[in-house]
């Protein structure tokens, strides 16, 4: 291609709405350009990144089996009800586009494809003979994000390759999910980035066990924990780790003191002259179920130690049957708006005692009578630990459980790990923590869809069993994004070579000089014949232009038909190092087409 030719447009300055260094970038050289939050528009070099990184997922998801297929983007709700899901993503999450078409029906921009898969499934799959099956796709997803930022990062539309598959047993599943490790690993290798596979929450779209690969990044919205031995690895959200052990209590007996202006844990421990350790801290949330009923919960936790709220979330998931629920909508820390709605007196907001009396709860049909009361685990064992006396500006200390405060019947474990605490798998290792971005992500669904949209099979002794699922998602658009937020500089992008535009981009410093172009068309002509994808930078541009925008694009190699032609050569110059050499006119396609093998081998 030649840049003369090309819709080619580059800013000088970084645009005032991007917050990372990749969106910059990208907005900067051209790649991309903003049509409305969260949409854009993929320019000719965006578009060949995309491609490039999609025929890597092909070819890996092809080389395990899986199919190749395209489902619509438009789906009916009923599909989602059927799941139980509709609410779940257009009122708790809100993240899908639902509309009502010319004939009253509701139908959504689709954000994923689990319940268009298993409506198909339903209906094809008979048999445990047509049995295992995996099914992919490449192509645009929609989600209605409340703030789109960063980007490709988190568009409202994005590219995406989900897959899913179908099994008779948990064995065959387990290795597809194995088949499917693998080749997201060798998605994100042969991509030219720094990945790491971590354990992971599975969220809205349910099932058991989940892994997601994180390009690893300063700015990545994911925190990941991991030890050095390899051993242990997972986003924050699914961490596990073991806290300090808690300090000696200072308190001998139990009594009542008045600590005024003390509604943090940090006041209180300083007027108590106690560790965070001694302390029972109390949280309360306000959880909303899907059957419109409010619950009031109360959690019980070490004071040194913070509630992770997917944790938590995953718990009042389990309980929602005892509230007549299915699915958890929303669990916020209740503001004094919230609190009006419920609270049938005042809180003692900052001195709440782990008995808070269920009194404190407005009589309605839509909010239950009664906290439901949690303890993690990192509370269970404290003796003698200060805590709330449910009165302002007073606590009591010396406090026991099953004395004087009940010990809650469920014990949790919600506790947030964080870096420094040690590893559970060896205790010897301590948590370190790390930026990431999700690019893809894997899960064994089992058959939460398959039950309930009755997709079934008949097993070889005839009887009639759920399909057992995977789910196997990569975030196409995001991965390349991913990749120039993990490798720049001051100048611009560093594309890896496997997933760049272009290998190599031709500058003609002098378009006036005739031997400087004719040689630059002699070697455009030969490298885009021996397979070395070439632009040809042959505008009317000042040398120091072409070199600064060949920088910003991020091409590979940079050849330079400048000074050196009067010695029969080129400047070659790599744009990952900057290191410049001059070699031979003859010897350039034999040169570059090495040293693009050894960088995507």
């Amino acid at each position: 291609m030649r840049l003369s030719q090309m819709l080619f447009v580059t800013l000088r300055d970084d645009p005032a709405d991007a917050e990372i260094p990749s969106h910059k970038l990208l907005l900067r050289a051209g790649y991309i350009r903003r049509i409305g939050a969260g949409l854009y528009a993929y320019m000719p070099l965006m578009w060949r990144v995309l491609q490039k990184v999609s025929q890597i997922v092909r070819e890996e998801m092809n080389a395990t089996g899986a199919q190749e297929c395209l489902l619509p983007q438009l789906q009916p709700a009923e599909l989602w009800k059927e799941s139980g899901r509709w609410d779940t993503y257009t009122k708790a999450e809100g993240i899908m586009f639902a509309l009502t078409d010319r004939r009253d029906s509701q139908v959504a921009l689709g954000p994923t494809h689990e319940e268009v898969i298993t409506y198909v499934a339903h209906d094809m799959i008979r048999s445990y003979r047509q049995l295992p099956q995996h099914l992919y796709q490449i192509q645009t997803k929609f989600r209605d994000e409340i703030r789109p930022r960063f980007g490709l990062m988190r568009g409202r539309e994005f590219i995406m390759k989900d897959g899913y598959s179908f099994h008779a047993d948990e064995e065959s599943l387990k290795k597809t999910y194995q088949d499917m490790y693998q080749a997201y690993s060798n998605m994100l290798r042969r991509s030219g980035l720094a990945f790491r596979p971590v354990e992971a929450d599975s969220g809205a779209i349910g099932g058991s066990g989940s892994t997601e690969f994180m390009v690893l990044a300063e700015a990545g919205e994911d925190e990941v924990l991991y030890t050095e031995d390899g051993q242990y690895a997972a986003n924050v959200e699914k961490a596990v780790s073991l806290p300090a052990d808690a300090e000696p209590s200072p308190f001998t007996k139990y009594e009542k003191v008045e600590t005024p202006g003390t509604e943090t844990i940090e006041k209180m421990c300083a007027f108590l002259k106690c560790s965070p350790t001694n302390v029972v801290k109390n949280v309360l949330y306000q959880a909303s179920y899907d059957n419109g009923m409010t619950v009031l919960v109360l959690v019980n936790i070490r004071g040194d130690q913070e509630v992770n709220e997917v944790k938590l979330q995953n718990e009042l998931t389990k309980v929602a049957s005892q509230y007549g629920a299915s699915a958890l909508l929303k669990l916020v820390v209740p503001d004094a708006d919230a609190q009006s709605k419920w609270a049938a007196k005042a809180l003692p907001l900052g001195y709440i005692a782990p008995d808070l009396t269920d009194d404190h709860i407005k009589s309605a049909k839509d909010i239950a009578p009664k906290f439901l009361r949690l303890v993690d685990k990192t509370a269970v064992d404290l003796k003698n630990f200060a805590t709330g006396a449910d009165t302002a500006g007073y606590h009591v200390v010396g406090a026991n459980w099953n004395e004087q405060i009940k010990l809650p019947d469920i014990t949790v474990d919600v506790r947030k790990a964080r870096p420094g605490d040690s590893a559970v798998h060896n205790p010897q290792q301590t948590i370190q923590s790390a930026r990431g971005i999700e690019v893809g992500h894997i899960f064994q669904l089992g058959t939460k869809y398959s039950q309930a949209m009755g997709a079934t099979f008949t097993n070889e002794q005839g009887e009639e069993k759920p399909l057992i699922m995977g789910c196997y998602g990569v975030g196409v658009s995001r991965l390349a994004q991913s990749a120039v937020e993990q490798s720049y500089d001051k100048d611009g992008i560093i594309f890896p070579v496997a997933i760049a535009p272009y290998h190599a981009i031709i500058c003609i410093p002098n378009i006036s000089d005739a031997k400087q172009v004719e040689a630059a068309e002699q070697l455009y002509t030969e490298l885009n014949k021996a397979g070395v994808e070439t632009l040809l930078d042959d505008r009317n541009e000042r040398a120091g232009v072409k070199f600064k925008d060949a920088d910003l694009i991020g091409i590979p190699y940079r050849i330079v038909t400048g000074k050196a032609l009067a010695n029969g050569k080129v400047e070659l110059v790599q744009r990952k190092t900057k290191e410049s050499q001059e070699i031979a006119v003859e010897d350039v396609v034999s040169t570059l087409k090495q040293w693009i093998q050894e960088a995507i081998k």
